[in-house]
């Protein structure tokens, strides 16, 4: 783990295992890791981005918790760590490259061992997309990342997801609405 960790401290992009598909990530406090991560993949700014972390006050920087009664944190934890992306507010001033035009930041918890140690290793949150071009499927495995993105990331954690049969669930973290199931 140790090259992960250094390709994401220097603002490379990494792809990696999650709990149904790669992602591709990088790390969210580097802009310019975000734009090439953008790139990479061929995706609009303006849809934003989703987190992925280990625990939650590696989530913490990135929401405003301010806006959150204990009552829904503690209905928000609770839906952790099942494979559940939760759209949260934003913390006031984060950048638009995670966000999008949105005032709202997806995150999600996971126990996937390899992101779980990045994370606790960088103490942070990392970027999570899926490991494919805008519109393709996505990656299952790291045998199965397209050769072209291979080509254009950093590095690569030859780990497993969690099989899980289907990308995690989106919903809002406040009101329970699915944006994908």
């Amino acid at each position: 783990m140790c090259v992960a960790f250094d390709v994401f401290k220097q603002g490379g992009v990494i792809a990696y295992p999650t709990e149904a598909v790669f992602g591709l990530g990088c790390d969210p406090d580097n802009i310019n890791a975000i734009k090439a991560l953008l790139a990479i993949k061929n995706r609009p700014k303006s849809k934003g981005l989703i987190l992925l972390a280990g625990r939650f006050e590696q989530l913490i920087p990135y929401i405003d918790v301010s806006h959150l009664s204990a009552q829904q944190l503690t209905l928000i934890k609770s839906r952790w760590p099942n494979g559940i992306t939760q759209v949260l507010p934003a913390r006031k001033g984060l950048t638009s490259y995670l966000t999008g035009d949105f005032n709202t930041i997806a995150v999600r918890i996971t126990t996937q061992p390899d992101v779980v140690a990045l994370c606790e290793q960088t103490n942070r949150a990392i970027v999570s997309t899926s490991a494919n071009l805008s519109g393709q499927e996505p990656a299952k495995s790291w045998q199965t990342v397209d050769p072209l993105l291979i080509n254009k990331i950093d590095y690569l954690i030859k780990g497993d997801t969690l099989s899980y049969q289907q990308p995690s669930k989106i919903i809002n973290g406040l009101t329970g609405e699915i944006f994908r199931t």
